[in-house]
């Protein structure tokens, strides 16, 4: 076989995409949970990585690190519909399938669970995974379906891949940690791990929807992660007051033209509460539209990490 070239061949009704070794690209329920059983039969320890797809270097991070904490690395794609509200992008939402089969066959995956809406969603499906705190702040506020779908998703995954470990991305810290707590709370037997903000070399964090910014919303969309280390500086100089750091974060976001801020918060990184004084490592998280993007960051103040 030619070094690098991709080959796809179709078997039993599962696609394999290989290179030497095959990528079982997996589309149903009952497949994948046989998978994961014969696996964990046979002593296997399965990372799974959750990822809407549209892969860039962020999400390939997280499946390097998969890669060293197990002995089969599955990938979940597919865009929830139960997390997006009528109004948002669900349809818009970038998508790339297959361009995405070549990233993960590059960074090691072994299998690929994408099932589509109707697979996960029956017609009559009715039971959904709410939290009581953890969504009451930040993207909770103004995205009211989001975590119900996100943790009603991830719950049914976490049940069809059975994976022993489970990685997310600490961009969308919120999540990670409504993750974690229904993870507690349910007790399921999974260890969930973080994995670190990836940025572009100016800063901006990696995110599938930058790919809706113009080039002059790409520029103006750096104040998030200016802001952040304006933040990270000032708390470093002595300043504990969170409203001063609030304020002149959010000044410095709306001097650009295109911005409007969703939230500017600094909170207890456990309970996502807000802070009044910093005297211990906190979170300081942003949400801020650039034109019609909405976009998320974050970074911890008063922590060396």
């Amino acid at each position: 076989m030619t070094a690098g070239r991709l080959i796809y061949v179709r078997l039993r009704n599962i696609r394999y995409l290989t290179r030497g070794e095959a990528i079982e690209i997996i589309r149903t329920v009952k497949e994948m949970q046989a998978r994961s059983d014969s696996l964990r039969r046979n002593g296997k320890k399965i990372v799974l990585v959750p990822t809407m797809g549209f892969l860039h270097e962020g999400h390939i991070s997280l499946i390097r690190k998969g890669r060293e904490l197990g002995d089969d690395l599955a990938v979940s794609i597919f865009v929830n519909p139960a997390q997006f509200a009528p109004e948002e992008d669900f349809d818009s939402y970038p998508r790339g399938f297959w361009k995405d089969c070549q990233m993960t066959e590059k960074a090691g995956v072994n299998a690929i669970f994408a099932p589509d809406a109707r697979e996960l969603y029956a017609q009559g499906f009715q039971t959904y995974i709410r939290l009581e705190k953890l969504p009451m702040h930040l993207c909770g506020l103004s995205r009211p379906v989001f975590f119900r779908g996100v943790a009603t998703v991830v719950s049914k995954l976490f049940n069809i891949v059975k994976p022993h470990t489970a990685i997310f991305g600490e961009k969308d810290f919120q999540q990670l940690q409504v993750i974690r707590q229904m993870v507690k709370d349910l007790n399921f037997d999974i260890e969930i791990m973080g994995g670190p903000i990836v940025r572009e070399p100016d800063g901006l964090a990696m995110s599938s929807r930058n790919t809706y910014l113009t080039p002059e919303q790409r520029v103006q969309a750096l104040c998030l992660y200016q802001s952040l280390k304006k933040a990270q500086e000032r708390v470093i100089s002595g300043v504990t007051d969170a409203s001063d750091i609030i304020k002149e974060a959010s000044a410095f976001i709306l001097s650009h033209s295109q911005a409007v801020i969703d939230y500017a918060a600094v909170c207890d990184p456990e309970t996502l509460e807000d802070v009044k004084r910093i005297d211990k490592p906190v979170i300081m998280a942003l949400a801020v539209k650039i034109g019609k993007t909405r976009l998320i960051d974050n970074m911890m103040l008063g922590s060396e990490k």
